[in-house]
C-alpha cells in the first residue's frame, strides 16, 4: 500500500507540474506568436503536431511532452487562423461588416472539420488493428503537407515588431482599457465551461450505471454547434436584428442555464443530452459573435495576447478544479458545473456592460 502511495503521489506531482508549466506556456504564447506574425505561427501549430506523431510513432505511449505539445497547439488555434483570416480580409479590402459571415462559418467548417477528422480516425483506428496504416504517421504526413503549402503559398504574416516595442505598445492599449478586461473576463470564462463540459459530460451522463453509446453523442454536440453558429446572421440581419453584444449576452445565459439544470439534478438520458445539445448551440452563438467583438476592441496585432491574457486565469481554475476535484474528491461535479455556470452568467453581465461602456455610439453592422 505504501508503494502505491508513492506511486500516487509522484504522478500527481508530475501531473501538477505539467499544468503548471503548460499554463505558463499558453499565458506567453500569445504575445510571442504576435511578435513573429500569422504566419510563423501557423507553421509552429503544424509542427507542433509533427512533433507529436513523431513521439507517438518512436515511444508508443504517451508522456508529459505529448501531453503539453497538444495542449499548446489547441490552445493556439484559437488566435493563430482567427488572426490570419483578418489579416487576409483587411489585405483583400472586404467590409468590416462581412467579419460577421466570415466568424460564423468559420465556427461551421471547424465543426464539421472535427465531425470529419472523428470519422477519418476511426477509419484508421480499424486499419491500424489489422496492421494496414499507423495513425501517427498519417497526422505526421497531414502536418507535413500543411507546413509546406503555408511556406511556399503565403508571404504574408511577417515579424510584425520587436518584444519591447510589443510590450510597451500592449501595456498602453490592452492594460488600460476597461471594456477590453471585460471582453478577456468573458473570454475566460467560456474557455473554462468549455473544458469543464468536455471533463465532465461522460460521468455525468454514465451515472447510476446507465449504458450509453458515448461515441455517437459527441458528434451530435457538435452538429448542435454547427447548427448555433448558423443561427447568428439570422439574429444579427433577421426581423430581429439584434446588436452583436446582445446576441452574445443571451448566448452565455442560455448556456449558463442549460449547465445549472444539469448541476441541480442527474436528469434522464434523453434530457441530459438535450442540455448538452442545447449548451453547445450557445456555444457555436459565442464563439463566433467573441470573435467580431475582439476584431470591434482589439487590435488584429495584439489578438493572440489579449487571449493568452484570458486564458490565464481560465487554466488556473482548471487546474485548481482538477486537483481539488479530481484528486482530493472535495468538489462534487455538481458544484463544479455550477461554479462553470455562474463564470457563464458572470460573463453575460459583462458583456451587458461593455455594451453599456462603449464610448462609441451603438450600431447594428449588418447595416454598414
Amino acid at each position: 500500500m505504501s508503494n502505491m502511495e508513492s506511486v500516487g503521489k509522484e504522478w500527481h506531482c508530475r501531473c501538477r507540474l505539467d499544468l503548471l508549466l503548460l499554463s505558463l506556456l499558453v499565458l506567453s504564447s500569445g504575445i510571442l506568436f504576435d511578435v513573429i506574425g500569422q504566419r510563423k505561427s501557423c507553421m509552429f501549430f503544424y509542427a507542433l503536431h509533427l512533433f507529436v506523431g513523431i513521439m507517438k510513432g518512436v515511444t508508443k505511449t504517451p508522456n508529459s511532452w505529448t501531453s503539453i505539445s497538444l495542449a499548446l497547439s489547441s490552445s493556439s488555434l484559437s488566435f493563430n487562423f482567427e488572426a490570419w483570416m483578418v489579416h487576409e480580409h483587411e489585405k483583400l479590402g472586404f467590409r468590416q461588416d462581412l467579419l460577421n459571415t466570415t466568424f460564423w462559418l468559420m465556427t461551421f467548417f471547424g465543426s464539421a472539420s472535427l465531425i470529419g477528422s472523428q470519422v477519418f480516425a476511426n477509419l484508421l483506428m480499424r486499419n491500424a488493428e489489422k496492421g494496414i496504416v499507423n495513425i501517427s504517421l498519417s497526422a505526421s504526413l497531414l502536418a507535413m503537407i500543411s507546413i509546406i503549402y503555408i511556406r511556399n503559398s503565403w508571404s504574408g504574416g511577417q515579424l510584425a515588431s520587436t518584444i519591447g516595442n510589443y510590450r510597451a505598445s500592449f501595456s498602453a492599449l490592452i492594460f488600460s482599457d476597461k471594456k477590453i478586461w471585460l471582453l478577456a473576463w468573458a473570454q475566460a470564462c467560456l474557455h473554462f465551461s468549455v473544458v469543464i463540459f468536455c471533463t465532465l459530460w461522460a460521468p455525468t451522463i454514465v451515472a447510476d450505471g446507465r449504458e450509453v453509446h458515448l461515441a455517437m453523442l459527441y458528434p451530435s454536440f457538435l452538429g448542435s454547434q454547427m447548427l448555433g453558429s448558423t443561427i447568428v446572421p439570422w439574429l444579427l440581419n433577421g426581423s430581429l436584428s439584434l446588436y452583436m453584444e446582445d446576441c452574445l449576452a443571451y448566448a452565455f445565459v442560455a448556456a449558463g442555464v442549460a449547465l445549472s439544470i444539469v448541476a441541480y439534478d442527474y436528469q434522464e438520458v434523453g434530457f441530459l443530452v438535450a442540455l448538452f445539445c442545447i449548451f453547445h448551440a450557445c456555444i457555436g452563438m459565442a464563439l463566433p459573435s467573441l470573435a467580431r467583438l475582439r476584431t470591434m476592441y482589439v487590435p488584429n496585432e495584439f489578438r493572440g495576447g489579449m487571449i493568452s491574457l484570458s486564458l490565464g486565469p481560465a487554466n488556473a481554475a482548471i487546474l485548481i478544479v482538477l486537483i481539488q476535484g479530481g484528486y482530493y474528491q472535495n468538489l462534487e461535479n455538481s458544484t463544479i458545473l455550477a461554479v462553470a455556470a455562474f463564470g457563464l452568467f458572470s460573463a453575460g453581465i459583462c458583456i451587458y456592460y461593455l455594451k453599456k461602456w462603449s464610448k462609441q455610439p451603438q450600431q447594428s453592422w449588418h447595416k454598414s
